[in-house]
């Protein structure tokens, strides 16, 4: 069943409660923030907006101490990689704050930041405003060419998906330092509210490049045309394999592999036939399907609650999956910041809202009406709510 409307804004109160369970976790130690606000405004004109500086987030004792500076280069280190634009400032300001906020050990974390060469707000404003918001924060930002790939991105259902940063995640392996073997790749509309070393210590078995949840009782065959399917070759791509959609929004990363192993121009093999042939509808994600679907470290759904934006055209509302949740994934055509500007939020956008750090955010109403939750498979698994 679907949530009801009328519990919309009901979700925020629970949050509430699920937040301040959050901070009893182990190893975290929360500085107040300070009542600030930061701003950036690019040569042109365009507003990025202000964003509060969020906490300063801390090891506790059971951590491994870290020296004043923080390498790339660090093995012991969670490394998690993401895209950063102004499109979507405001959601990857929020992942990232989640992530610190439920992480053991805050410190421990490093941030690969990836930033369009000509997006409207240059990788130095980005830069500056991400470590005005987070002062303490270990990241790196890194520029990306879209010459790199602008010449092999054809059309899609949705023209947010033919973004070139969509394809970043292709080029991890030669965008992030080469002492970087392994990596946490993450969408910017994610809020984490789990341990994200727990996804870090995924083990990937035998001769896996990527993990992620995947998910076997979908419609395979949607992800790719009649083009694709009628050709008495293509479908032999899969032979061997017994492939299982997966969502590249989250993975985890054998870079050392993927580099050995080329991948970056096996994918782009099939970005090129793609142009000439027509083979699949939906952005960045068929490619990788063609070349690791049936060979992928399967992680605990837990990991990647997706879909909560909706589909690609009509954005509509969706409810969790059943089962535990660690990550929710707003992928398809809504984004709660968005939606809960306009004032049209979808129940889940309020479990979101804790974390977003934009200063503009319009005023809503709170609701106490979920304070008796106190987990997210409560959530879940309440048919009253559901």
């Amino acid at each position: 069943m679907r949530l009801r409307f009328p519990m919309k804004s009901a979700v925020l109160a629970f949050v509430v409660v699920l937040l301040f369970l959050s901070e009893f976790a182990a190893g975290i130690r929360m500085i107040p923030v300070r009542i600030s606000a930061v701003s950036a405004t690019v040569g042109n004109g365009f507003d990025l907006g202000q964003f509060v500086e969020a906490p300063e987030y801390r090891n506790g004792k059971e951590c491994v101490s870290r020296e004043n500076f923080v390498s790339s280069c660090d093995a012991s280190l969670v490394h998690v990689a993401m895209t950063l634009d102004s499109e979507y400032l405001r959601g990857s300001i929020a992942a990232v704050h989640s992530m610190l906020r439920h992480a053991s050990c805050p410190e421990n974390v490093f941030f690969h930041l990836i930033a369009a060469e000509f997006d409207p707000a240059s990788p130095r404003v980005l830069s500056q405003l991400v470590r005005s918001t987070f002062p303490s924060l270990n990241f790196k930002v890194y520029i990306f060419r879209e010459d790199t790939v602008i010449n092999l991105i054809s059309s899609s259902i949705r023209q947010a998906l033919e973004n070139p940063l969509n394809y970043a995640r292709n080029y991890l392996g030669d965008i992030l330092d080469r002492c970087v073997d392994r990596v946490i790749y993450l969408d910017s509309d994610i809020i984490i509210v789990d341990d994200i070393t727990k996804l870090w210590n995924t083990t990937l078995t035998g001769s896996r490049i990527i993990g992620a949840p995947e998910y076997c009782h979908a419609n395979f065959t949607k992800y790719f045309t009649s083009n694709f399917w009628s050709d008495p070759d293509l479908p032999g791509s899969f032979s061997g394999r017994k492939p299982c959609y997966f969502n590249t929004g989250v993975m985890v990363m054998d870079l050392v592999k993927w580099r050995e192993g080329n991948y970056r121009e096996k994918i782009e093999t099939w970005m090129q036939l793609q142009k000439k042939r027509r083979i699949y509808d939906l952005g960045s994600l068929p490619p990788f399907l063609l070349v690791f679907a049936g060979n992928v470290e399967a992680i605990d759904h837990r990991w990647n609650q997706h879909g909560l934006g909706g589909d690609n055209v009509r954005g509509s509302c969706r409810s969790l999956h059943k089962g535990p949740v660690s990550l929710l994934h707003w992928s398809g055509k809504g984004k709660p910041w968005v939606r809960l500007d306009e004032k049209r939020p979808c129940p889940l956008d309020h479990l979101w809202e804790p974390y977003d750090l934009y200063e503009n955010k319009i005023e809503r109403a709170k609701d106490q009406s979920l304070l008796g939750f106190s987990s997210l498979s409560e959530l879940t698994e309440d048919s009253s709510f559901l």
